[in-house]
């Protein structure tokens, strides 16, 4: 049995609102891409990932995952909803304490975030991350809801498990937990946060090395 809970990273989604020339997460961000960001992030918090995703991207995924540590779902992202590839990524890690489910439009989400949910799967079945106030992502849960989750499916995703059981909410410092990418417009916005992060600004101008 794995000793922590494994990050479930969730890309395999519709994305139907978005409406750019590539896949929304497969726009730069950075250095890199909404993707390849979230995973970094994902792998940066030292606990066991799985990565649920489409043939259409498992390329890009795989620069950062070993094929083991990936879920390929049938068809194409037309036909997959949430509760299918949470279900997947769940069945995957099946003996894990639990997992923390990280969509993969969410590339501002910290390492520590993700980390500070686990850690409280020890105590509630439910958890998590919130933003002065305001739920968030990543949510995170234990190992007791196995049976649930791996019965999702469709666009359900695991809501109504919010509603029938314990659930904790971990204040954090991150306002990256409310910022997902469903528009144009959002994905503008990521980048402009992504990039104040990067290179922040004092009164006089960028910050020098």
């Amino acid at each position: 049995m794995n000793s922590n809970p494994v990050v479930v990273v969730l890309a395999a989604g519709k994305g139907s609102r978005f409406t750019g020339v590539l896949h929304k997460l497969e726009q730069p961000l950075g250095r890199s891409s909404v993707l390849g960001t979230t995973l970094s992030n994902a792998l940066a918090s030292e606990l066991p990932v799985v990565v649920v995703t489409t043939q259409s991207l498992s390329a890009m995924v795989q620069r950062y995952v070993a094929a083991r540590d990936m879920v390929v779902l049938p068809g194409d992202a037309l036909s997959n909803g949430m509760g299918d590839s949470l279900a997947a990524g769940v069945a995957a890690r099946s003996q894990a304490t639990g997992w923390v489910v990280l969509p993969a439009d969410m590339p501002l989400i910290r390492a520590q975030t993700i980390v500070q949910v686990a850690a409280e799967l020890d105590t509630y079945p439910v958890v998590y991350a919130q933003h002065r106030g305001r739920r968030g992502h990543p949510v995170g849960f234990a190992a007791e809801l196995y049976s649930e989750l791996v019965k999702l499916s469709g666009d359900e995703g695991a809501r109504r498990l919010l509603g029938r059981y314990p659930t904790h909410g971990v204040d954090v410092n991150d306002a990256g937990v409310l910022a997902d990418i469903d528009t144009t417009d959002d994905l503008v916005a990521v980048q402009r946060a992504h990039d104040e992060i990067a290179f922040p600004r004092t009164a006089s101008g960028p910050l020098m090395d």
